[in-house]
């Protein structure tokens, strides 16, 4: 089960969402209405933000009011929940209709535990998902090495004193720039994505040379032993102009643009062909 997509309808009926702080926040009194099967769902969820409350869950810090459309066209302050604070409210509502969830939170979390019991189980699963989702053996390999290539090089960050997510996000961005000449948020555009992960949606070669710029920039910061932002930002931009080089090489000599404007949309309908194959 995906989590976000679980969320959007359940048993035939919508919830509503909006995007906000990139990622989906969902409507709180719609998911009461549904599993609690409740008339008065703004009651329920007061009188529920109380036992929540006395739980240690503070729904001021964890709630947002958002503007969403209502039944009459027009669009009120709501108070909308994202995937990982919702999941905890559906786990204090007593309901029949809330077991589902309930039993896939449960099932998470055993998983969760054997993993760090036992690594490769973690890497076993991701695999079947992808097959599951459509993705072929080839990308599904090149997609797990770049998985270990990335976590090696955030390794050596924080080596180097680099821990925050935003001092990752502003090296990452330096890498994707040299590398093909757009920021992660910039590329995800490009490619009509929101909360969707930008690298399930590569193609193989954009894999192969976002791996490249990584990999190169985790040698340059080791060889110079960069520290702290600016050192290790300039590693970044370095590793990233030598995988951009390459990219560049590999354009001229194939013809074509490396980066695409290609996605990998969720069809379950169909298998689907490996990101970048055409259409016989």
């Amino acid at each position: 089960m995906d989590a976000d997509r679980a969320l959007v309808v359940f048993r035939g009926r919508r919830i509503r969402r909006t995007w906000f702080a990139d990622e989906w926040w969902f409507s709180v009194v719609d998911v009461i209405e549904i599993l609690a099967d409740n008339s008065r769902p703004r009651k329920y969820w007061n009188d529920l933000k109380k036992k929540l409350r006395e739980e240690g869950f503070e729904s001021s810090e964890k709630i947002g009011q958002l503007k969403l459309a209502s039944a009459d066209g027009k669009e009120y302050r709501t108070d909308c929940a994202n995937t990982k604070n919702l999941f905890r409210i559906i786990q204090s509502i007593p309901s029949k209709n809330a077991e589902p969830f309930k039993r896939w939170l449960a099932q998470v979390g055993y998983e969760r535990v054997q993993e760090i019991q036992d690594p490769e189980l973690a890497q076993k699963r991701m695999k079947e998902l992808y097959r599951e989702k459509g993705y072929s053996d080839d990308w599904i390999e090149k997609r797990v090495r770049g998985i270990a290539v990335r976590d090696e090089l955030t390794d050596e960050w924080k080596k180097r004193g680099l821990e925050s997510d935003l001092e990752y996000a502003i090296l990452t961005a330096e890498i994707s720039k040299a590398t093909f000449g757009l920021t992660p948020s910039e590329y995800k555009k490009l490619k009509g994505l929101k909360s969707e992960n930008l690298r399930d949606h590569m193609n193989d070669l954009e894999l192969i040379f976002t791996m490249l710029g990584e990999r190169v920039t985790t040698e340059i910061t080791r060889s110079r032993d960069a520290k702290g932002l600016p050192e290790c930002e300039s590693a970044a931009k370095e590793g990233g102009q030598v995988a951009g080089s390459a990219r560049k090489d590999a354009e001229v000599r194939i013809g074509k643009s490396i980066v695409s404007k290609d996605n990998f949309i969720m069809q379950p309908e169909r298998k689907r062909k490996p990101l970048g194959e055409k259409k016989k």
